[in-house]
């Protein structure tokens, strides 16, 4: 067992003795992106590899390509810099954290920060696996209104643990293959989890637009999005089946929220739920709009498949539009699969193309998408039938993204274990 002693940092705790701390900048020359003009049409469109955050939001360890490149104009046009192969690229906003090695020469935006060695004192693949386990640590040092952003300044002067270079290697080399074989199997459960999530989806298109009997005689619709329907089914103006709620407001109204991932919540809930803070409104509740058991919220993101059931009494922001079901054709819950149709999402999608993610979208939408007649009974047994159908699938889903879960907080604390030294490369590994 090796003699430890105090780091003296807090989120580092004991490393072994004979390891340093020392500041960021010590051993890495800090580089920072910038943007070319973006209405000057001769940055753009080049050859040169110009990437942001979201270039590198991956589980992947390297970056190579952009999505958008600058030429060499662009390039001496603002203060941005190539960045060497093998360089470390982090995010310093949108989100911190997220970090990569670079695979091919390239320079960056402003929202990333690129990490050259000055010396042969470090190792890149080491240092990548340090900065992997720390973006809850590096948000601390962040600040801003609209969206925290570490500074350049501030990140160099963060400190870290560097052992001798050998050791550094090691380290690398062991997390190497002990990560590999932790990411293949997140990569298998990840291939299980979107070949259920098609199922699903193929599951509720079929029963909401075909009904439950596969021997039904079908007809031709007259509508594009959905061609062929049982024939007792009768197509009809979206006003005749949900009409739109324009009360204010109630003074004693809970305040909801509209989510994809949990529908329509309490706000309160939602922020337990998701640990993301949401804008509560304390004193001017008439930009609000209130909300009934039964209703549909037309949300932002509802060209996404953002068209959320509301099972609650409450109250929400006014940039939503509320429908009111007409219960003699409308049984609310199969609605709520309805409205997750994929072929209905696209139709929904195919009103505007406008609609683009942070637009809402209005009512005016919401008509030009023809809906169905469907019999109340039959809606109720293809409800029922994919509440038990998609609960199942939802089922082992979340059993799916648990194990993912596991793995992933594993994965941290197998790195947090060997990049701090509270755990030491087994020799015979450092050959292998």
């Amino acid at each position: 067992m090796r003699e430890m002693k105090n780091s003296g940092i807090e989120w580092i705790g004991e490393i072994p003795l004979g390891w340093e701390i020392s500041p960021l900048k010590y051993n890495y020359t800090i580089i920072a992106g910038a943007t070319p003009n973006s209405t000057c049409q001769e940055y753009w469109d080049g050859n040169i590899t110009w990437i942001t955050p979201a270039d590198y939001k991956t589980p992947d360890v390297y970056v190579c390509d952009s999505s958008r490149k600058i030429t060499k104009r662009g390039l001496v046009s603002c203060s941005t810099s190539i960045l060497p192969v093998g360089s470390i690229v982090f995010s310093k906003r949108a989100p911190i954290g997220s970090v990569a090695i670079t695979r091919r020469e390239l320079c960056t935006n402003q929202g990333c920060i690129g990490l050259v060695a000055k010396n042969r004192l470090v190792n890149n693949k080491y240092f990548y696996y340090v900065l992997s386990i720390y973006p809850e640590v590096f948000d601390l040092y962040g600040s801003g209104t609209t969206f925290k952003e570490i500074s350049a300044t501030t990140f160099a002067s963060i400190q870290f643990p560097f052992p001798h270079v050998s050791i550094q290697d090691r380290i690398a080399t062991f997390l190497d293959s002990k990560c590999s074989e932790i990411d293949a199997i997140s990569a298998d459960i990840r291939k299980e989890i979107e070949t259920l999530e098609q199922y699903k989806r193929s599951v509720i298109t079929e029963a909401v637009t075909k009904g439950l009997n596969p021997d039904a005689e079908m007809k031709d619709s007259g509508v594009a999005w959905c061609p062929q329907i049982p024939s007792h089914w009768q197509y009809t103006n979206p006003k005749g089946l949900f009409g739109l709620r324009t009360d204010r407001a109630f003074q004693n109204d809970r305040q909801l929220t509209a989510s994809q991932e949990y529908g329509i919540v309490y706000q309160d809930e939602y922020m337990e739920k998701t640990g993301n803070k949401v804008v509560t409104v304390t004193k001017d509740f008439s930009i609000l709009k209130h909300v009934e058991p039964d209703d549909f919220v037309i949300s932002m993101r509802s060209f996404q498949g953002g068209l959320e059931y509301s099972d609650k009494r409450g109250c929400i922001s006014s940039a939503y539009v509320m429908l009111i079901p007409n219960k003699e054709f409308v049984y609310a819950p199969f609605y709520r699969w309805f409205f997750k149709s994929s072929k209905y999402i696209n139709a929904l999608q195919s009103t505007s193309n406008l609609v683009r993610d942070g637009q809402a979208m209005r009512y005016a939408n919401f008509v030009k998408v023809p809906l169905f007649i469907i019999p109340i009974e039959e809606q109720k047994a293809i409800a029922s039938y994919l509440d038990e159908k998609i609960g199942k699938v939802n089922s082992i889903l979340a059993a799916k993204k648990s194990q993912l879960e596991i793995l992933s907080n594993y994965k941290k604390s197998l790195i947090y274990e060997y990049v701090t030294g509270k755990k030491e490369v087994p020799l015979w590994k450092s050959n292998t």
